[in-house]
């Protein structure tokens, strides 16, 4: 008896689009001009840090560097002048490392705490509170500078690196507690309740469960915090004096200088290395960022 034969199978699902379609074309050449929007001003920095003043009198702005020279980058690190002092952006920096090191650290700890504790341990005035945290999320910062330096100054830590640490982990924590407890809710719920079961408390289901799962949120956290803090001058300017003084003050000294020549070399590499820490943060840990934020981050 003879077999018959089975028709082919037929392709299913969408039609293939070609890669050369309107849409496509559109699509791209719209990113590429957005990239090459936001790429060409840092372009015009790097090229002009690493020109001498010679060239950048005489040359166009787009154009590389004839001879490249790092002595800008030297003298924006160690010798430019931020008003009476002659050292460049380096006592700036470690001023920015000691004020962000432990503002990101201590407002990550306290909002994390918080957000669990909001998410996961139901308490009475729970609502209330989170609703004052989201308040204070939105409340202007300019709206507090008279408040908190009137606070600081009486308790003695107005113009320290002290008195900057905890302004800025103050207001870091209602958006950090209100991302952590968005995050804590989307864990499931079996796991808090298992462990209660087994007999953990409350620092013990944190330590051991809650915190092992949740490096994407605070990674977003981090680099959230880290931004935030190096890249501000508000705070830095109004709650510190010149001896602690952080970077983006320190630059807008350097920058704004009315003395002596203009020299926009030195000033774009004094930008460049202000920017950089945020930077690298950033580029290293982007996918855990962009994890966090798929994983909970901005769920309600």
């Amino acid at each position: 008896m003879a077999e018959t034969a089975l028709p082919a199978p037929q392709p299913s699902g969408a039609r293939p689009r070609p890669l050369l379609s309107r849409r496509n074309l559109a699509l791209y050449g719209i990113l590429i001009l957005l990239a090459l929007f936001y790429l060409l001003p840092l372009y015009v920095m790097v090229v002009t840090s690493l020109k001498d003043m010679a060239e950048i009198r005489v040359g166009n702005i787009f154009a590389p560097p004839v001879q490249i020279t790092f002595e800008p980058w030297v003298k924006a690190w160690a010798e430019a002048c931020t008003g009476l002092n002659c050292d460049g952006l380096s006592r700036g920096f470690w001023n920015s490392v000691r004020i962000a090191v432990p503002s990101v650290l201590l407002s990550i700890f306290i909002a994390s705490v918080n957000g669990y504790a909001l998410a996961n341990w139901r308490f009475r005035g729970s609502e209330v509170f989170f609703a004052i945290l989201i308040f204070g999320a939105f409340i202007p910062y300019q709206v507090m500078l008279y408040p908190v330096v009137i606070i600081l100054r009486t308790i003695g830590l107005y113009g320290t690196l002290t008195g900057l640490v905890i302004v800025h982990s103050i207001f870091g924590m209602p958006i950090l507690t209100l991302l952590f407890r968005n995050y804590f809710v989307s864990v499931p719920e079996e796991l808090f309740k298992a462990a209660r079961v087994d007999g953990a408390g409350f620092w013990g289901i944190y330590l051991k469960i809650m915190l092992p799962m949740s490096l994407p949120i605070f990674v977003v956290a981090i680099i959230l915090q880290v931004t935030g803090i190096w890249n501000d001058f508000l705070f830095g300017v109004v709650y510190a004096k010149p001896e602690v003084y952080p970077m983006t003050v320190q630059l807008n000294n350097i920058v704004n200088s009315v003395q002596g020549v203009k020299e926009y070399n030195v000033n774009m590499a004094a930008t460049i290395l202000t920017g950089l820490v945020p930077l690298v943060i950033y580029f290293l840990s982007g996918k855990l960022f962009v994890r966090g934020i798929a994983a909970g981050a901005v769920k309600g």
